[in-house]
C-alpha cells in the first residue's frame, strides 16, 4: 500500500496547534495510507507549546526560531515576517522528509497565518489547503475587509472608533489553494458557509467541530470549585485566546460593563506583552489594572483569573455564555 505524506504547518499558538493535531489525528484514523508530518515553527519570543501523539502515522518536526532584521511595527506584521523567514528551513525539512522515497508527497495543509508556505508547496509540485482554526464567520469577515481595501479602495483607518455597520457577504478574494478547511459545522454557521457558494473561490469544507476534549489544566481545582458553587447556566465566561490581552482603559471598560450587568462571570484577564515581540502574561496584581474596589464589589458574582484552558471551563454546567475573540 502506497503511503501518502501530508505536511501540516501551523501557527505556534496553542489553540492553533491543538486544532491542527486533532484534524491530523482524524485524517490519519480515517485513511491508513496517510503519513502526516506536523512542522512546528518556534518563535524567538513567548512560550512554544510541545505536542505529542500516540498515533504512529503522525510525527513532529520542530524548527529553530529565527530572527529578522526589521520585523514590522504591528504584532501581525511581526508574525508574518517571522513565518516568511522560515521558508528555507521548511523547504529543507520537506526535502529531508521525502528523501527516503518511502511515501509520496501529497500536499500541504497550512494554517491561515502560514500562507507564505504556498510557495514551498508549489516548488514541490503539490497542492496547498488552508486550515482555518476559527469559524466561517471569522473567515468571511477577514477576507471581506481585505476585499474592501484592495478592490473598493476604502481606507480602513476610517472605521476606527466608528459606529459604521458593514454587511459581510462572504469570502471575497480567491487564493491559490485547492481548498479551505474550516473548523466549524453547517448547523452552527449555515448562513456564513452558504455565503461562500456564490463566490468564485476554492471549495470550503466545514470539517468541525474539532476539539481536544482531553485537555488538562494544571491546578484547576480553585476555578472548578468556584464554578461548582454557581447555579446551572448562570456564568458568562470571558477568554480571548492565548494571544489576547487588553490595555488599562479597555480592562476598565469591560469591568464596568460586567459590574453593571449584574451577571455572574468568570474572566480570564491577561497583561499585554512588554514589547511587540513578546506574548501576553498573567497579571501579578489584578487590583493595579481593575477599577478600585471592583474585586470586592463583585466577589459574590464574579471571579477574575489568569490563563485558562477553554474546553475545561466551557464543559462545566454552570457556564451559559462565552465572550471571546474570533477563535
Amino acid at each position: 500500500m502506497e503511503k501518502i505524506e501530508l505536511i501540516f504547518i501551523s501557527f505556534s499558538g496553542i489553540s492553533h496547534l491543538a486544532a491542527t493535531l486533532e484534524i491530523a489525528k482524524m485524517m490519519a484514523l480515517r485513511d491508513r495510507r496517510l503519513s502526516i508530518t506536523i512542522i512546528i515553527i518556534k518563535f524567538p519570543f513567548g512560550s512554544n507549546p510541545t505536542l505529542t501523539s500516540d498515533s504512529d502515522s503522525i510525527r513532529f518536526v520542530t524548527l529553530h526560531p529565527v530572527e529578522v532584521a526589521s520585523p514590522g511595527t504591528t504584532e501581525f506584521a511581526i508574525m508574518f515576517e517571522l513565518m516568511k523567514a522560515q521558508i528555507p528551513q521548511v523547504r529543507d525539512a520537506v526535502r529531508e522528509i521525502t528523501s527516503s522515497g518511502s511515501s509520496r508527497l501529497g500536499g500541504f495543509v497550512l494554517d491561515t497565518f502560514c500562507i507564505h508556505m504556498i510557495d514551498v508547496a508549489d516548488e514541490f509540485g503539490v497542492p496547498s489547503y488552508i486550515f482555518c482554526t476559527s469559524g466561517a464567520a471569522s473567515l468571511s469577515f477577514n477576507f471581506h475587509v481585505r476585499f474592501l481595501h484592495d478592490n473598493v479602495g476604502l481606507d480602513l483607518v476610517q472605521f476606527k472608533n466608528s459606529d459604521a455597520e458593514l454587511e459581510i457577504p462572504g469570502y471575497a478574494n480567491p487564493v491559490p489553494v485547492k481548498g479551505i478547511m474550516v473548523n466549524t459545522f453547517i448547523e452552527l454557521e449555515y448562513n456564513a458557509i452558504q455565503s461562500f457558494s456564490n463566490i468564485a473561490l476554492p471549495p470550503v469544507y466545514p470539517v468541525g467541530p474539532i476539539l481536544n476534549t482531553q485537555a488538562e489544566w494544571v491546578d484547576a481545582s480553585g476555578i472548578m470549585s468556584w464554578l461548582d458553587d454557581q447555579p446551572p447556566s448562570s456564568v458568562i465566561f470571558l477568554c480571548f485566546g492565548s494571544w489576547g490581552s487588553f490595555g488599562g482603559d479597555q480592562v476598565k471598560e469591560i469591568a464596568n460593563g460586567l459590574e453593571r450587568s449584574g451577571h455572574r462571570f468568570l474572566w480570564s484577564l491577561r497583561q499585554p506583552p512588554p514589547s511587540k515581540t513578546g506574548s501576553p502574561r498573567d497579571y501579578v496584581n489584578l487590583e493595579e489594572v481593575l477599577p478600585e474596589g471592583f474585586l470586592d464589589r463583585t466577589v459574590k458574582i464574579g471571579k477574575v483569573i489568569g490563563w485558562a484552558t477553554q474546553v475545561t471551563v466551557l464543559a462545566h454546567s454552570a457556564v451559559a455564555g462565552f465572550v471571546s475573540h474570533c477563535g
